[in-house]
């Protein structure tokens, strides 16, 4: 079955020609009202993205995601591997949001929000236009041979362009790593940090090389959302659209001319001048309609308004709209669909909070030592042999802890010179415990116990371990 012509766009992607090579974009620079609050927005989100790594909340980063060692730190909360399910449900949370967001509003997150997007637009792109020139003169630079101007002016951004991508590469690592370890690495010689460097040379290499030459592909090709939006969205979704009713009119778009009637003579008010394609960071025709590489921009928003103005036309030819918004007029309404995702979200972050406030400072793991079977002491006393662990989800030392037998009357004993010691802020204390009971407070070969975890006199953990006894006869 053969496409039909007004869909043969969908059959290739805009960066590819028909022989399979690349084909380059050259967006125009953008302008308008939705570019200024789209700049306000990068600005914010570039501070918080390169700060967030160095900033401190009770002693732990405020982002921090070492997979190495997997510790996480989401707005200050430490995520140990213990921690794992609450780290899983906090993504999962994030998955929820951004498809509720895109059943309501298209693929918004990656016009405004992805750092992708910000750094491609709002970081690379805007050194381009500042050294090379808006659209047309970078065409003519870009097909004119290699003269001293061309040199000079690829050379200086290629330079720019590397030691951005080494300042993202080193930002990249503090999210990875740790700001504090990072921070010791730079200050002390390289060659103490070998495997570090190398990792810092590879990001950088990777960073340039999605900024530098892959560019918008990383959307239209490699970014999963992209394909997830075909499945999310619905007639009912905003997203960047054009009106093709007010555009095409009876008889399709036209140029524009001086003192024609156009109304009268059925045409609609697109004039057809390509600027909203020129403009496009991902180099397609928004008036074929939603498409896969639309990052939802505005750029062509503010371009085709621009226009409207000045041939005395209303603005709002493309603009943010559903599908059924432009056919049947019908305003924006949550949708069954919305509901059930918004109901969904709000029981996730309900048993996330719950949990947080559950989530102890420290938590305990103790364990009978495998293999070991009880000892039958003096007095009818049996004793048993446990290891402990303790771990320590603060920046701050945890003084005077020790352990109690709540569950049952006995003794209980550490491995060590003293019952009681401290651990340290976000570290793991382990030993080894004896917990002696009377045979008489047994009710058989297996009995479940209680240890309680006290910071002085303050409980702060407990948690229960199985006691092995005689096999009672009774």
């Amino acid at each position: 079955m053969e496409t039909p012509e007004n869909e043969l766009f969908r059959d290739s992607i805009g960066t590819v020609t028909s022989e399979g090579k690349r084909a380059w974009v050259f967006p125009k620079k953008p302008s308008g009202k939705f570019y200024k609050y789209r700049k306000l927005v990068s600005y914010v989100l570039l501070i918080f993205l390169l700060a967030a790594p160095f900033i401190k909340i009770n002693g732990n980063q405020f982002l921090m995601f070492n997979v190495l060692e997997r510790r996480f730190n989401i707005f200050g909360f430490p995520f140990w591997p213990q921690d794992f399910f609450l780290f899983v449900i906090s993504m999962i949370i994030g998955v929820v949001f951004i498809t509720l967001f895109t059943v309501a509003f298209g693929r918004i997150f990656c016009g405004w929000i992805c750092p992708q997007t910000i750094f491609m637009e709002m970081v690379f792109r805007r050194i381009e236009y500042w050294i090379e020139g808006d659209r047309g003169k970078q065409i003519r630079l870009s097909k004119q041979p290699w003269n001293a101007e061309k040199i000079r002016k690829k050379g200086l951004k290629l330079i720019i362009f590397l030691f951005i991508s080494f300042v993202i590469a080193n930002v990249f690592l503090a999210y990875l790593i740790g700001s504090d370890k990072l921070i010791s690495y730079i200050t002390d010689s390289p060659l103490n940090h070998i495997s570090t460097l190398i990792s810092l040379l590879i990001f950088t290499a990777v960073f340039y090389f999605v900024f530098a030459w892959f560019r918008e592909q990383v959307c239209i090709i490699a970014c999963p959302y992209g394909r997830l939006q075909g499945v999310l969205l619905d007639n009912k979704s905003i997203v960047v659209a054009y009106d093709h009713k007010r555009g095409e009119g009876e008889h399709g778009r036209k140029k524009i001319k001086k003192n024609e009637d156009r109304q009268a003579l059925g045409y609609g008010d697109c004039i057809d001048c390509f600027q909203c394609v020129h403009v496009c960071p991902t180099g397609i025709d928004i008036r074929n309609g939603t498409q896969l590489e639309c990052v939802n921009c505005t750029a062509c928003i503010d371009e085709c308004d621009s226009i409207m103005e000045s041939v005395n036309l209303p603005k709002g030819l493309i603009r943010y709209a559903s599908e059924d918004n432009i056919e049947k007029k019908t305003p924006f309404k949550l949708t069954a669909r919305m509901k059930g995702y918004i109901a969904v979200l709000t029981i996730l972050i309900g048993l996330l909070t719950g949990m947080l406030f559950l989530r102890n400072d420290l938590e305990a793991t103790i364990l009978r030592l495998p293999g070991q079977l009880y000892e039958h002491k003096a007095n009818n006393i049996i004793s048993n042999v446990f290891t402990y662990k303790l771990v320590n989800k603060t920046t701050s030392t945890i003084n005077d802890v020790h352990f109690e037998l709540m569950s049952h009357k006995g003794v209980l004993k550490l491995v060590s010179t003293t019952n009681r010691f401290n651990v340290p802020g976000q570290e793991i204390s382990e030993g080894t415990l004896f917990v002696e009971i009377n045979n008489a407070a047994l009710s058989g070969d297996r009995n479940k116990i209680k240890i309680g975890v006290y910071a002085g006199d303050k409980l702060i953990e407990t948690t229960t371990a199985n006691f092995l006894g005689p096999r009672s006869y009774r």
